[in-house]
């Protein structure tokens, strides 16, 4: 009875120094991997002519993507220019047309003052002089009202040209949204189209996102909450295998500013009810980090600055 006895007490006590022990290696939070993910749209209408995206393919940013065909703005933007030199071909010769009435103005003007200067020799009369004058400031006032027609037609005529101009912007505006290439660097989660298909604008071709920092989304109770701030270095580790975790640097990014109720799939069912805070710690990425991962937090090993 005694030998009993002595190994019910053992295994209590083994029960006990398990439950001790575990309590002290529990984290103090836990939480799911998250990533910014952008679906990348097609911007205009047309048949995808190139797609060479595979999912799980890093990509680099500004890299080309995929490429809709543009043979319809291409020739539209050439009807365009074609229609531009149309009009722009009708503006007059400003300088010839101006030249032959200058050079009239100098001639009157040389007349004048040679008139002027036989009048003050007494070999002109007062007339003679007024007539040159006159015939200099009619051939003046015709330069002047030359210049001003001309300067309205042109500018009429080139206004007309605007609005060509603006449309060939909106088609080369066209032609760039026509190659989708990368806003970010990062990983392609999904693909949404195949090339030779017809795309339209809006509708997703590929679901990416930057993985080099994950977003560790968990919950602190009240009790823990207080004690947290923005900018604050914490332990996450991640399970290697069945025995062993692999630690990493976080900083926290985010605390809500509101308690939420513990969501359903993180806790046991006598937790649900209680309020919790949601909490975004930032952890670079080695390569072994995942979207849907699960990460324990430590605050214990958190930075004291």
């Amino acid at each position: 009875m005694i030998h009993r006895a002595a190994i019910v007490l053992g295994i209590a006590a083994a029960v006990a120094l398990g439950a001790c022990s575990g309590n002290a290696d529990a984290p103090d939070a836990s939480g799911v991997f998250e990533a910014v993910e952008t679906t990348i749209s097609a911007e205009t209408a047309g048949r995808i002519e190139w797609f060479d995206v595979r999912e799980g393919q890093e990509v680099d940013s500004n890299q080309l993507l995929a490429v809709i065909d543009t043979v319809q703005l291409a020739l539209r933007k050439r009807q365009l220019e074609a229609q531009i030199g149309a009009v722009l071909r009708r503006r007059p010769d400003v300088a010839t047309q101006i030249a032959a009435v200058q050079e009239q103005l100098r001639a009157a003007q040389r007349e004048r003052d040679r008139v002027q200067r036989l009048r003050a020799a007494d070999a002109a009369t007062p007339k003679q002089l007024d007539d040159a004058t006159s015939a200099v400031d009619v051939l003046q006032r015709q330069l002047d009202a030359l210049r001003a027609s001309l300067g309205l037609t042109v500018q009429s005529l080139e206004g007309d040209a605007q609005p060509l101009s603006v449309q060939i912007e909106q088609i080369d505006d066209q032609l760039r949204r026509s190659r989708i290439t990368a806003p970010m660097q990062g990983t392609v989660l999904a693909t949404y189209a195949e090339r030779y298909e017809v795309t339209a604008p809006g509708r997703p071709m590929l679901l990416m996102a930057n993985m080099t920092t994950m977003t560790l989304r968990a919950y602190v109770s009240g009790g823990q909450y207080p004690s947290l701030r923005i900018g604050q270095r914490v332990t996450v580790l991640v399970d290697r295998d069945e025995e062993s975790q692999t630690p990493y640097t976080g900083t926290i990014q985010w605390i809500s500013s509101k308690a939420e109720f513990t969501p359903k799939t993180i806790q046991t069912k006598d937790e649900r009810a209680n309020l919790v805070y949601a909490v975004k710690i930032a952890v670079p990425n080695d390569g072994r980090l995942k979207i849907g991962m699960y990460g324990d937090v430590r605050f214990a090993a958190q930075d004291k600055h």
